[in-house]
């Protein structure tokens, strides 16, 4: 399954690459992400629990950074073993360009699944699949661009498995700020 898409952020190119390198940026915006460990030179282990359609897993597994150019653009890769239920890997080509307002990130994305994932059909996977990446990426935009002119208190974002803390909106703008 493949989608693309764009959102302008609005915070320069550098908070955008900054954020997108944070292990805990990335943990809170994953949706379902129990943990998430490791460095963008390394690599990170991530667990992550999902429900799609009838089936309920629990995947470990493993997130790269590649193509890295600084403020300009990356690949987040990843796979994720789920025991019984199959497995999911995927990738997305991140790329990021200043515009009006902020930074414009567009992002392709390709998934795949196996074992009883798979069965479930490409209408059911292709549906979990966008709306995996629309979480992702709202959820980053959230973390990222913080309160709107005239908020007094940043609006908290649902993020994470159910119990949960949100976090608040711009929680990562503000803090490479101080």
């Amino acid at each position: 399954m493949q989608l693309a898409d764009q959102r302008t952020i609005a915070a320069d190119p550098a908070t955008v690459w900054a954020a997108i390198l944070d292990p805990e940026v990335l943990r809170v915006c994953i949706p379902g992400c129990e943990s998430l460990t490791g460095s963008p030179a390394d690599g990170y282990e991530a667990i992550v629990t999902q429900k799609v359609g009838p089936v309920k897993a629990r995947f470990t597994g493993h997130v790269t950074l590649s193509d890295m150019v600084e403020e300009q653009g990356l690949t987040i890769s990843g796979e994720g073993k789920g025991g019984a239920a199959g497995f999911a890997r995927g990738s997305a080509k991140l790329a990021m360009s200043p515009a009006e307002g902020g930074t414009l990130l567009s992002y392709e994305v390709d998934v795949h699944v196996g074992g009883k994932l798979a069965q479930l059909g490409s209408r059911i996977i292709d549906g979990f699949s966008r709306k995996m990446a629309d979480q992702f990426f709202e959820r980053f935009q959230s973390a990222v661009e913080g309160p709107s002119e005239g908020e007094d208190e940043p609006e908290a974002v649902a993020v994470g498995a159910e119990g949960e803390a949100p976090a608040k909106k711009g929680w990562f703008k503000r803090m490479i700020k101080r």
